[in-house]
């Protein structure tokens, strides 16, 4: 079981590529941002853990762009994972987005993990041409053409919301990024996840997950699908005994928060933290 952190990235705090080095040394896997491209003052989307329209957290409004973001933490970084928690890729052009995408795992030399969310903030999807009700679909096609482009000398995809002709495009990522999917752990998100991805991403509220790892795994193995879906926790405090049952239940990884406070303090909470792990993290090498 590996174990990584994701940093709620805004334009104050420590920046991501200073998180992302001390990360790295002090023995984390992997390193997450997330994505919003701008927030709805006037909407209607109730978010997950407010149940309302009000925002948890202000960072919301100042989030980071993700790739940007994780392409400052490639360059002063060599081992870690690079991944969003999670980016909405509806939001974009698929094309560009795959280029960007490809270049990152191309210069970061296969690093690059793509958490995935259908999308909570319905407003700021319509802002993006999203139809609510169809959004699922679309992040289908959204991967199934980035996939091409990533795998096919001559890439081409044909779909309801994406369609291009047999298209040229350099570089191919050094690995096909793995997708995992930020949702709740319901059979519903796990059946999409099982057809059109490679694992799963909790929720932050989301803790008690024994069955549901469970049931998903048991999916996988009914839909025929190879090996072991790559089931990623986001997790409050470190607990030995609970992460240890995490382990042998099959989850892969396991990711803590950290704030978004100066470099000094940000760094110092991540060698406190590794202490915490000591002798649960098994830190591997990107293959």
């Amino acid at each position: 079981m590996k174990f990584g952190i994701t940093l709620f990235t805004s334009d104050r705090g420590i920046g991501p590529a200073s998180a992302a080095r001390g990360a790295e040394v002090t023995g984390f896997d992997s390193f997450y941002v997330p994505e919003h491209t701008h927030i709805p003052v006037k909407r209607d989307a109730a978010h997950p853990q407010t149940g309302d329209a009000s925002l948890p957290d202000d960072r919301y409004m100042r989030t980071l762009d993700p790739w940007v973001a994780l392409a400052t933490a490639a360059a002063v970084t060599e081992r870690i994972e690079l991944g969003t928690s999670v980016a909405l890729p509806v939001e974009h052009d698929p094309i560009t987005l795959a280029k960007t995408i490809a270049s990152l795992d191309h210069l970061s030399g296969g690093r690059v993990i793509l958490g995935v969310g259908y999308g909570w903030n319905l407003d700021e999807l319509t802002d993006h041409n999203v139809p609510p009700g169809r959004r699922r679909t679309m992040l289908r096609e959204y991967l199934g053409a980035m996939r091409a482009l990533w795998t096919q000398d001559e890439a081409s995809y044909d779909g309801e919301f994406v369609s291009f002709g047999p298209s040229w495009a350099w570089p191919k990522p050094v690995r096909v990024p793995p997708v995992v999917v930020g949702a709740a752990g319901n059979d519903k998100n796990f059946k999409w996840i099982v057809k059109s991805a490679d694992g799963w991403m909790t929720t932050p509220i989301e803790q008690d997950i024994d069955d549901r790892v469970a049931a998903l795994r048991r999916m996988w193995r009914e839909a025929g699908r190879d090996g072991e879906p790559r089931i990623v926790v986001l997790d409050g405090k470190p607990d030995v005994d609970k992460l240890r049952r995490w382990k042998d239940l099959g989850v892969t990884e396991v990711v803590y928060g950290v704030p978004d406070r100066s470099e000094e303090d940000v760094l110092a909470y991540l060698g406190r933290l590794a202490g915490k792990l000591e002798g649960l993290r098994e830190s591997t090498a990107v293959g």
